[in-house]
């Protein structure tokens, strides 16, 4: 771990609303600042509710966000945003729309491209104003100043950090999310759940986060069952939007680390979706780390509800038997991954030195070897 108490920063939203049936301030918010031409960034079935923002004024909805944008999509979207010249952009939908909208907000009448600001702190500015309101509990991103698409040329992410990705309103309805079917409110669950665990298990963990990353995985273990038993279940859609928003605000100042970088080529190599990714690397590289974070993986697995922890096996065998548990495919077999695939996955994901050099265990290409060779 860092230093215990070393210097950190933290951005906040401007404004942030919590509550069911709280979409609707998005229009109001938007009418007492002036805002008359406004950008829905969202995927196709979001598009077609856009209607609970309650938004006035001169309205266009970009709703062709997929699942794992890609750099076409983005600049399809931004194209939109160019014919729309909005006042505000917002994101509406999952990690994948929100990402989306933040780019395109930082991107629109800029003069830059998304290569002169991948990486950190290299976008000049923003001229839009940009809400966001999540429609699933798993990202966070509704709270986080990074952004992702992926590059269909390499198949790996692009990255982009920025303080002007950070939302002026955040407005977090858990009834949106009552609709998600069970497999996926369980992944996008775990994907919250990844968030807090890996930000715990940090090498750079500070203990102004870790307040955050442990309550979000108690929130976790508390609620994600029981909303995949009851989606109706509007405290357990509350519990995990309030988890999802502790995860994303571990992404700025600590982030992720060994679990995500192992996870992203399964998603941009073989479609797998992001929280199921997650998923079925979660029990291998909690068992990992376990030798060197004891402490920590006791608490994680206390705050889960999986009982104290044990060795390295009984703490893979409780973590894989929760996930399997949530109806979460938990076998690259499964998900229609070659194995002979294994090694270029192994090293794509070995490439992602920012979340690798995070991890607290050293992680070396053979170790994601033999995790995907274990999950096979």
């Amino acid at each position: 771990m860092s230093d215990r108490f070393a210097s950190i920063a933290i951005e906040r939203p401007t404004r942030l609303e919590f509550g069911h049936g709280r979409a609707a301030e998005v229009g109001a918010w938007a009418r007492a600042r002036g805002f008359e031409r406004i950008l829905v960034v969202t995927s196709p079935f979001n598009g077609r509710r856009c209607d609970v923002l309650q938004l006035k004024g001169k309205v266009s909805i970009f709703d062709n966000v997929r699942a794992e944008p890609d750099i076409s999509n983005l600049t399809a979207t931004v194209a939109a945003a160019a014919e729309a010249q909005p006042d505000l952009i917002v994101g509406f939908g999952g990690g994948s729309a929100m990402d989306v909208a933040k780019l395109t907000a930082v991107l629109h009448d800029s003069g830059q491209s998304l290569a002169d600001i991948a990486g950190v702190e290299r976008a000049k500015r923003r001229k839009v104003a940009l809400a966001q309101v999540p429609t699933t509990a798993g990202t966070g991103s509704e709270a986080a100043t990074r952004a992702l698409v992926t590059d269909p040329a390499t198949r790996n992410k692009t990255a982009v950090q920025s303080h002007f990705m950070l939302a002026d309103l955040s407005v977090i309805d858990p009834d949106l999310a009552v609709s998600l079917p069970p497999r996926l409110t369980a992944e996008t669950g775990v994907d919250a759940m990844a968030h807090c665990v890996e930000a715990f298990t940090n090498r750079k963990a500070h203990p102004l986060v870790d307040l955050y990353a442990l309550e979000g995985v108690r929130l976790i273990g508390r609620y994600l069952a029981r909303a995949v038993k009851d989606g109706a279940d509007r405290e357990a859609r509350a519990g995990l939007a309030l988890a999802s928003l502790y995860g994303g605000y571990c992404l700025g100042p600590v982030n992720t680390a060994g679990g995500h970088a192992v996870a992203y080529p399964l998603g941009t190599r073989h479609n797998i979706p992001h929280g199921g990714a997650n998923a079925l690397i979660f029990p291998h590289m909690l068992a990992y780390n376990a030798p060197l974070a004891e402490e920590r993986t006791a608490s994680i697995m206390e705050a889960l509800g999986l009982g104290p922890a044990g060795g390295v096996r009984e703490t893979f065998d409780r973590a894989y038997a929760y996930c399997r548990g949530l109806d979460i495919p938990m076998r690259l077999s499964e998900r229609g991954v070659p194995l002979d695939d294994v090694g270029a996955m192994a090293d794509e994901a070995f490439a992602i030195k920012r979340l690798i050099d995070n991890n607290p265990r050293p992680l070396t290409r053979e170790a994601i070897v033999q995790m995907y060779e274990s999950a096979y």
